[in-house]
This record gives C-alpha cells, sequence and structure tokens, in this order.
C-alpha cells in the first residue's frame, strides 16, 4: 500500500510512519521540518500553504492509497495568541484535499476534540459537536477542516474518514522546542526540580497513548481503502477522564520525585472536560485500547530517559 502523511516529523505521524513501514507498506512523508527522531522516513520539506498540490506526490509515477493528513499546527492556547496559524491550518487541509480531489485518493483527517464547542459540554456523541459555538482559534480551524472534507465529499465524492483525536501522549511528543506538550513538559520539570503550573486543576481529560492512536488508524486506513468502512467521523481516545492531578501523580510515582506545584484557572479557550465515547471506533474498526493512562505514563516517562530528555 502507498501511503501519504503530511505532518509526518509530528508525534502521530511519525508513529503511524513507523508503523506502517514496519509491516512492508511505502509511506512518504511531508512536513514544514526535518524528522528529528528518525531517517527511517522518506520526508519531503514543504510549506502545504506554499505549494500547488500536485507536488504533494513524490513523483509523477506515484499513486497512493490514501493520505493521511495530519499536519497542524496543534496548540490551542499557542493559537489564541497566533490566530494567524488558525488559517493556515485550514489552508494546509485545502491544499491536501485539493490533491486528492484530483487524483481521486480518499484522505483521512486528524481532527480533535476540540470540534465540540463548548468546553463545558459532557455530550461526547460524534453528532453532538457544535459547530456554531467555536471556543478558539484552534477549534474553528478543525471545524472548518472537517467542513471541508464533508464538501468535498458531497461534491466529488471524495471518499474519508474524520478522526477526532483527544491527548495523545508517549513516543516522540517531547519536542519542547516546537511544542510544550503538557506531559513531557510537567516530566522533564518535575525530574529537574523545577516548579510546574497547573492550568485548571478541574480539568478531566481523556489522554490516549499513542500506540493505541495508531493501532486506530491503521485499522481505518485499512478498511477505508477497502471502502469497508468510509466518510464517518470517529472519536479516537481511550475512553476515560483523568485530571491533570492524576497527571502529575503518576509523573511523579515514575520519577520517584516530589513536585513543586502552583494551581491556576485554566487558560481562556482550552476544554476543561473531556470523556469520549469510543463506541462508534469500537464498532467500525474493532478499536480496542488498551493502554490507560496509569499504563501509558510509566512508559513514556521510560521512553523520555531513554531518548535523554532529562540529560
Amino acid at each position: 500500500m502507498n501511503v501519504l502523511i503530511t505532518g509526518s516529523s509530528g508525534q502521530i505521524g511519525t508513529n503511524l510512519a513507523l508503523a506502517l513501514l514496519a509491516r512492508g507498506d511505502r509511506v512518504d512523508g511531508i512536513d514544514i521540518r526535518p524528522n528529528t527522531w528518525t531517517d527511517k522516513i522518506p520526508t519531503r520539506l514543504l510549506d502545504l500553504c506554499k505549494v500547488d498540490p500536485d507536488e504533494l506526490a513524490a513523483s509523477k509515477s506515484v499513486r497512493y492509497d490514501v493520505v493521511v493528513h495530519l499536519a497542524a499546527y496543534a496548540k490551542v492556547f499557542e493559537l489564541v495568541e497566533h490566530p494567524e496559524r488558525a488559517m493556515r491550518n485550514i489552508q494546509m487541509v485545502f491544499a491536501a484535499l485539493e490533491f486528492c480531489r484530483r487524483r481521486q485518493v480518499p484522505v483521512i483527517f486528524g481532527s480533535s476534540r476540540e470540534v465540540y464547542g463548548d468546553i463545558h459540554r459532557h455530550v461526547t456523541e460524534e453528532n453532538a459537536a457544535d459547530f456554531v459555538v467555536a471556543e478558539s482559534p484552534y477549534s474553528a480551524s478543525k471545524i472548518s477542516g472537517e467542513a471541508m472534507i464533508y464538501s468535498y465529499a458531497e461534491c466529488y465524492d471524495l471518499p474519508y474518514l474524520v478522526f477526532r483525536f483527544s491527548n495523545v501522549y508517549g513516543r516522540y511528543d517531547n519536542d519542547l522546542d516546537r511544542m510544550e506538550r503538557v506531559i513531557p513538559l510537567f516530566a522533564r520539570k518535575i525530574m529537574v526540580d523545577e516548579p510546574i503550573t497547573v492550568y485548571g486543576r478541574e480539568k478531566v481529560l481523556d489522554f490516549t497513548y499513542v500506540d493505541d492512536c495508531v493501532a486506530g488508524v491503521r485499522a481505518a486506513i485499512d478498511a477505508l481503502t477497502a471502502r469497508r468502512v468510509t466518510n464517518q467521523t470517529i472519536n479516537l481516545a481511550y475512553g476515560q477522564g483523568n485530571s491533570l492531578d492524576d497527571v502529575v501523580n503518576l509523573i511523579m510515582l515514575a520519577l520517584g520525585k516530589s513536585p513543586q506545584v502552583t494551581y491556576e484557572p485554566a487558560r481562556r479557550g482550552e476544554v476543561t472536560r473531556y470523556v469520549a465515547d469510543i463506541s462508534k471506533a469500537r464498532t467500525l474498526l474493532g478499536y480496542k485500547p488498551t493502554t490507560p493512562l496509569t499504563a501509558g505514563l510509566p512508559k513514556a516517562v521510560q521512553w523520555y530517559r531513554e531518548s535523554g530528555m532529562f540529560r
């Protein structure tokens, strides 16, 4: 199978590409920056906001079975401060969709739990997303991306699957120079005895170990290319909520160190409660996440040690 992954140098992209290569698929990656973790993924450095969509193929002779579009600016508060990056997210979706339309290649889109709009909502079934109220520029960019995909499916018969990811963590998530994800950030600061600030002690979020996420996307690639499952929007998470206090305590246990913690209110635009309904992923894709936060966080901390983050 020939797979094109945009955002192939990011966390999900890197893990997914390596998993596909390991099973014998051809993978071509596109990213705006080199992959700092591995040289095994053939990656072309392209700015999706500045290229003609026809340039996304590695060569004119390559026929892709599926495009997995993951490229995005993905930090919610960063896009509150820099809303122009939300517009770049939309431009990147357009480039990927135009490539897929011109070549009639099905697309998988990495969306987000942020599209549920009202950050106080507890209903997380896929049809409960509120496309009228966007809480942040990031959520608006994902809503817009989904809307573009649905329109291309309607107008051009373009097959798709949309995944709403939730707090994916694990290998290759500790690129602190690019994006400060909460779990590796807390782990690094606790390890070196620096204070941490928890924004929103009341937050309850659904943390997804990266191997579970990749297993779901890999199953989707197979289902979509075989046309067993098409034109569906699916939550992909663990399906269980944990507080940020839980995260801090589990990191503390894994490191054997006590943190210095300050609590502040949740920042503007951030989700304060989200636990995914993953029944649709189970039914359509046979998705069975196996790694709760209590098991995944020690694995993540061990990988941080091995990757040299604590040196």
